[in-house]
C-alpha cells in the first residue's frame, strides 16, 4: 500500500535517472463528467513539463490530485520512485510540492505576508516572513508589497503573491496553473528566467498554459490532454502552434475575420475623470480622458495595479463618486448612476474576477443569468424559470460551454468555460457598449478565438467595445485603437496599426510624453 505523506516525509532529491513524479492510470469521475480517464504522466528532475489541453480537458483536476486537494478514484502516484498517498495540500508541501492555482487561494482579509506565512513553519516570526517576501520578490522580479491586504490587490498582484508563496517553500516540484495569464510581456520573461534557474537547480515544473508560444519557448516536454485522456506526448520545441492545436482540440482555430472599423458616433465619452482611491493601497485616477465610438474596439493596456480596477468600477457604476459630466453614454451624464441604470441604457460589463463578481459560485448557471439579464422576470417580480433555463441553455450551446446543463453550479465549471459563459451572457444581450476586463484570461486557443470573434462580430453590428487586457497580443489582434493606463493616468490613443509592442511597453511605464512617443492625432498629421 502507498505510504501516507506526512510532515516528516522524505524531501531528498530523486536519485540520478529516477522520475520525480509518476502518475499511473489516474482516473476521477464527477457526477456530470469524467475529468481524468486513466492518465499517465512522468516528470523528471529539473524538467519543465507542460500539460496542455482545452478548457475542461482535466488539467486542473489532475494538478489538484497531485497537490492533494482532490482524491483520485483510481490509479497510483509515485514520488521520487516510491508510491505515496497525498491526502492534503499540507502533505504535498511536506513532500516538496507547491502549487499556484489559476483561481487564487488567498484570504482577502489578511495581508500578503500573512497569506504566505500560513504555508510556512509557524516558528518563523511574521517580521522575518515579511523580509523574506521582499527578498524573494526582489530576486525574481515579482513586485509584491507584503503588508498590503489581499482584498486591495488586483488579479495580477494576487498572482504574484501566489508565486512568491510557492517559491518560498523551496519546492522540488512547482505546479503553475496559467501563471502568465495576467502578467506583462516583461514580467513573463522574468518569470521564465526564474523557472529556468529553478530547473537548473533540480526543481521540476509542471506548467499549464494555453499560450502555445510560451510552451514551445520554455518547456522541455509536453503532455496533451483531450476529454480527460492523454492525447499525446511531444517535444514542444519541434512542434508548431498549429500541430499543438490539432493535438489539443483536433483542429486549428479559425482565423479571425477583422474588417476595417467603421467608427461612428461617440458612445462612451470620458473626460476629466479624477477620482481619489477608496482604499489606501489603490490608485488615484488623474484626469482620465478617452472615448469609444460605435463600431470600434478600443483596448486599454497596462501593468496590473495601475488604476484598471478603479477605472472599471467608475465605468461600470460600482463606484458612483466620479465628477459630474466625467462619464457620458451617448452624451448623457451617467457618472452618478448605479449599474442597473447603466445596463438599461445599454452598458454591459464583464469583470475580471469570474467567481464572486461575475458569478455567484453556489448558484446555477441559469440563476447566474439573472445577475444582468432580467428579461425572464415579470413586472410583478415573478421569475419565469423556464425562460431562465432556456437562456442559460442557449448560451451553453452558442459559446460551446462544457457544463452539466443550466442547473450546473458556477463553481463546477473550469475557469475557461465559466469565462465563456460570462462573456457570452453579456454579448448575447446585444449591448450598445460592452466593457470587458481580461476577456480570455485562462481560456484555451479555441475558446479564445471564439470569444475574440464574438467581440469583433459585436463591433461589426455597431456596438462600441472597450477591452481591458494585459495580453498585448490580444489587444493588437482585435482592437482598432489602444490607450495605456499607468499610475492612474491614461495615454493618448493610437491606432493599433501604427503602434508596436515596444512602443506600448514604453507607454506602460508612463513614458508617452517622451519625444518619439506619438499619439494617433500626431500620427495622422504625418
Amino acid at each position: 500500500m502507498p505510504s501516507a505523506a506526512t510532515p516528516t516525509a522524505d524531501r531528498s532529491p530523486a536519485s540520478p535517472g529516477a522520475l520525480r513524479l509518476e502518475l499511473v492510470g489516474i482516473s476521477k469521475q464527477y457526477p456530470a463528467v469524467r475529468a481524468n480517464d486513466a492518465v499517465d504522466l512522468r516528470v523528471k528532475p529539473g524538467e519543465i513539463h507542460a500539460v496542455l489541453g482545452e478548457n475542461g480537458a482535466g488539467k486542473s483536476t489532475l494538478m489538484k490530485i497531485i497537490y492533494g486537494a482532490v482524491k483520485p478514484d483510481a490509479g497510483e502516484v509515485r514520488w521520487n520512485g516510491a508510491p505515496v498517498s497525498i491526502a492534503s495540500p499540507a502533505a504535498a508541501r511536506a513532500l516538496g510540492i507547491s502549487m499556484v492555482y489559476q483561481h487564487f487561494s488567498l484570504f482577502d482579509t489578511l495581508s500578503a505576508a500573512e497569506n504566505v506565512w500560513l504555508g510556512l513553519d509557524k516558528s518563523l516570526p511574521l517580521a522575518r516572513v515579511v523580509a523574506r517576501v521582499r527578498e524573494v520578490a526582489g530576486e525574481y522580479g515579482l513586485e509584491v508589497d507584503p503588508l498590503r491586504p489581499v482584498h486591495t490587490l488586483s488579479v495580477g498582484e494576487r498572482q504574484r503573491v501566489e508565486i512568491v508563496r510557492a517559491l518560498m517553500t523551496a519546492p522540488q516540484l512547482l505546479i503553475l496553473d496559467e501563471p502568465t495569464s495576467v502578467l506583462t510581456p516583461q514580467a513573463v520573461q522574468r518569470l521564465f528566467v526564474t523557472l529556468r534557474r529553478l530547473a537548473e537547480q533540480g526543481c521540476s515544473v509542471l506548467y499549464i498554459s494555453h499560450k502555445l508560444d510560451e510552451i514551445r519557448a520554455l518547456c522541455h516536454h509536453c503532455t496533451v490532454l483531450r476529454a480527460g485522456r492523454v492525447a499525446g506526448e511531444v517535444d514542444p520545441a519541434v512542434e508548431s502552434n498549429a500541430s499543438l492545436s490539432r493535438l489539443m482540440i483536433g483542429a486549428e482555430p479559425p482565423p479571425l475575420q477583422h474588417r476595417p472599423a467603421s467608427a461612428r458616433q461617440v458612445v462612451l465619452g470620458v473626460s476629466g475623470l479624477t477620482l481619489a482611491k477608496e482604499d489606501p493601497f489603490g490608485t488615484d485616477l488623474a484626469d482620465v480622458a478617452f472615448d469609444v465610438r460605435a463600431g470600434e474596439i478600443v483596448g486599454i493596456a497596462g501593468v496590473s495595479g495601475n488604476g484598471q480596477r478603479e477605472l472599471m468600477a467608475a465605468l461600470s457604476g460600482e463606484d458612483v463618486r466620479a465628477p459630474r459630466g466625467s462619464i457620458r453614454l451617448f452624451e448623457r451624464d451617467i457618472a452618478g448612476e448605479p449599474p442597473k441604470k447603466r445596463r438599461r441604457a445599454g452598458l454591459h460589463f464583464v469583470p475580471e474576477e469570474r467567481l464572486g463578481r461575475g458569478a455567484v459560485p453556489s448558484l446555477s448557471l441559469a440563476q447566474n443569468t439573472l445577475l444582468t439579464r432580467t428579461g425572464a422576470v415579470s413586472r410583478s417580480g415573478w421569475i419565469r424559470q423556464r425562460d431562465v433555463a432556456g437562456l442559460a441553455a442557449a448560451l451553453i450551446r452558442r459559446f460551446h460551454v462544457k457544463a452539466g446543463g443550466p442547473g450546473a453550479a458556477a463553481r463546477s465549471l473550469s475557469g475557461g468555460n465559466l469565462q465563456k459563459f460570462l462573456v457570452g451572457r453579456e454579448i448575447d444581450a446585444d449591448p450598445k457598449l460592452l466593457i470587458v476586463s481580461q476577456p480570455t484570461w485562462g481560456v484555451d486557443v479555441g475558446a479564445a478565438a471564439l470569444i475574440r470573434a464574438e467581440l469583433l462580430a459585436l463591433r461589426d453590428r455597431g456596438s462600441a467595445v472597450l477591452v481591458v487586457s494585459e495580453e498585448l497580443d490580444e489587444l493588437f489582434e482585435i482592437c482598432d485603437r489602444l490607450v495605456v493606463i499607468a499610475r492612474g493616468r491614461v495615454s493618448p490613443s493610437v491606432a493599433t496599426a501604427e503602434a508596436s509592442v515596444a512602443m506600448i511597453g514604453q507607454w506602460m511605464s508612463g513614458l508617452w510624453d517622451r519625444p518619439g512617443a506619438r499619439s494617433e492625432d500626431e500620427l495622422a498629421v504625418h
